[in-house]
């Protein structure tokens, strides 16, 4: 089965961590990363962009209104994501854990299961 498991961060709790942990972090993703592609259950993974970077399309009256920005204004957001390929959601959850990000307060992970891939009829 197939889930993304998307990670959450919030910039202040960031900020708010010493340094020390930051690194623990950032060093857990390759660590992390290295163990599921090991085991075959990664497919990829994405960091995203401060969704200050980012735009919102949205069509109305036929015609294309972008606005600069987030979706939502909300204290934390999606930083990135981990593609995988594993036998159930037990195991996915269990895959979510040992993420980095999951220890940190202000931080989460969360898992989807991914209903259908390119390609695929729904």
């Amino acid at each position: 089965m197939k889930f993304l498991l998307n990670t959450h961060m919030n910039p202040a709790a960031w900020r708010a961590l010493p340094e020390d942990e930051r690194a623990a972090v950032r060093d857990g993703r390759g660590t992390f990363a290295h163990a599921i592609t090991e085991s075959g259950e990664m497919i990829m993974t994405q960091a995203l962009a401060d969704p200050s970077h980012s735009a919102v399309v949205r069509v109305r009256d036929g015609e294309p209104v972008v606005s600069d920005g987030p979706y939502r204004e909300t204290a934390e957001f999606l930083s990135g994501y981990y593609l995988i390929d594993c036998d159930d959601k037990e195991r996915a959850i269990e895959l979510a854990a040992r993420i980095p990000e999951a220890r940190v307060e202000g931080f989460g992970v969360e898992v989807r299961p991914v209903m259908f891939s390119a390609g695929m009829e729904m």
